[in-house]
């Protein structure tokens, strides 16, 4: 499940915010934090519901409040992931996780991961994702790519 969250993550965010202040390391990160949050307990969970990356950006504006900006913008990427992972999951289709604890105390028993070939389709889809933004951003340069690592963020190419 790992190529399926950090790819179409990245993917999505880089396209929708087209912000160069992003880090996507953390966007990354993020994307996966429900399914790592979650694994201890074997199904969806706290990490799948909408209360989750909502306290996570609650904790991340409030515990910045004057500090230094740049801290809060990269921060920030880490909710964002959040929400990019629980709309990858499609938690919101489980209602009694994903509003918990509206709709009672007990989250059911959703399974953490789907069945194998589902698992096997949306991994090559998050291959298919990386190769796009490696192709997009020119990470296949040494340049781009040491920028990359270095600092998390993206560049579109000068032709683009």
């Amino acid at each position: 499940m790992l190529l399926w969250y950090v790819g179409l993550s990245v993917l999505l965010v880089a396209n929708i915010f087209r912000s160069s202040g992003i880090d996507f390391r953390l966007v990354a990160g993020g994307a996966m934090l429900p399914l790592l949050i979650d694994v201890p307990v074997g199904h969806w969970w706290f990490g799948h519901a909408l209360l989750f990356p909502v306290a996570l950006l609650t904790v991340v504006m409030i515990g910045t409040i004057g500090g230094a900006r740049l801290v809060r913008r990269r921060l920030l990427c880490v909710p964002i992931g959040v929400f990019c992972g629980l709309v990858l999951s499609g938690a919101f289709t489980a209602e009694k996780v994903f509003w918990w604890p509206t709709l009672g105390e007990r989250f059911g028993n959703h399974s953490l991961l789907p069945v194998w070939w589902a698992v096997l389709i949306e991994e090559v889809v998050g291959l298919v994702a990386i190769w796009w933004v490696v192709g997009q951003f020119d990470l296949y340069l040494p340049g781009p790519r040491e920028e990359f690592k270095r600092t998390g963020r993206l560049r579109e190419s000068p032709q683009s």
